[in-house]
């Protein structure tokens, strides 16, 4: 609970505990754009252990790290092949065709997951007519797709079909940490078939700022250059750095509990009359609800009266995703709000 409230609009609203400001008052700094902040050099260096990739590069943004890697690997006039309800593509501020001059070449996912098939079916003929893609890009877990998590065979299988066409493959893995906790499966499994792979610190792990891309040295040494010429060259963010570093090394393992209690909401939610939600697609700290007759952004302004936040993302659509300041008998209250308004 937050300022009163008990608030499920993201796993980014929350704030930096004791232990957390204590690493961060106590974080030995220095100028990172001189390549003089150890901390920040530490956790890049983790991050890329963790990932089993050379080398990592920290900035401040989920889409920042997204886009430095389009920009390191495509040129202006290349396409890329996404799924149509992808971060990037949905909430990135047009940044790939902005940025980079890339043309997004849409594929309709199940759930935000696409099939190797359909990749095959996206790459056109060899024609001056059409924009030639350079790059697959894969979100995992998936935001629109309801938190969902990619089976690591499908990956392989979109994987090898891209590399068949020599297409580059990155993994949006902001919320990878929630991936890898559902599933079992470790990150570095999941980002062995990418060349590079962004990940968010302030996403269900609790830090306030940042996120961070790894790949291979060269691909990180290129996307320094592009981060520099983006605004995104931080002086002493080790403060920061040192935020997240202890974010992975506190909350990770907690995911669990976020995702039990996600279950606890949608299996609750269920129940109740006029609302639909798909409890077996919650299957990580996400649910989406169908708010039916009701108007979404008027069943969010109700239930923020009775001290409960909710996102409406769309005229007849909350969502709602579990997240370290909520318990589960505040899951319960959540509940015990929706049946009152129902």
């Amino acid at each position: 609970m937050l300022n009163g409230k008990i608030d499920l609009r993201s796993d980014t609203i929350t704030q930096p505990d004791d232990g957390m400001r204590e690493a961060m008052a106590r974080a030995v700094v220095g100028d990172d754009v001189l390549g003089d902040d150890p901390t920040v050099q530490a956790l890049e260096q983790h991050t890329a252990d963790l990932l089993g990739k050379e080398a990592a590069v920290f900035v401040p943004s989920g889409t920042m790290a997204n886009q430095l890697a389009i920009r390191v690997h495509t040129r202006p006039g290349d396409a890329m092949l996404l799924d149509a309800n992808a971060h990037i593509y949905f909430y990135e501020a047009g940044a790939p065709a902005a940025l980079a001059g890339v043309h997004s070449k849409l594929l309709d996912g199940q759930r935000g997951q696409f099939t190797a098939a359909q990749v095959e079916a996206a790459i056109p003929p060899r024609d001056d007519h059409f924009a030639q893609p350079s790059l697959v890009c894969l979100e995992n877990t998936h935001n629109r797709g309801g938190g969902s998590v990619w089976p690591l065979e499908k990956i392989g299988a979109v994987a090898e079909t891209a590399r068949r066409h020599n297409l580059a493959l990155h993994l949006d893995g902001a919320r990878l940490w929630n991936a890898s906790a559902a599933s079992g499966i470790s990150e570095r499994e999941y980002a062995a078939q990418f060349d590079t792979v962004s990940v968010c610190f302030s996403k269900g792990l609790g830090a306030p700022v940042g996120s961070a891309l790894a790949g291979s040295a060269e691909a990180i040494a290129r996307a320094r250059y592009y981060r520099k010429q983006q605004g995104g060259a931080m002086r002493q963010v080790g403060i920061l750095a040192a935020a997240a570093r202890y974010a992975l090394d506190h909350n990770h393992a907690r995911l669990a509990d976020d995702h039990e209690n996600c279950q606890r909401l949608a299996k609750g939610l269920a129940k109740l009359p006029g609302l639909s939600v798909d409890e077996a697609g919650a299957e990580t700290n996400m649910v989406f609800i169908d708010t039916g007759k009701q108007s979404a952004a008027a069943l969010a302004k109700r239930l923020d009266d009775l001290n409960v936040r909710l996102l409406d993302t769309g005229p007849n659509t909350l969502r709602a995703v579990t997240n370290l300041t909520v318990n589960r008998e505040e899951i319960d209250q959540v509940l015990a709000a929706f049946e009152q308004l129902t």
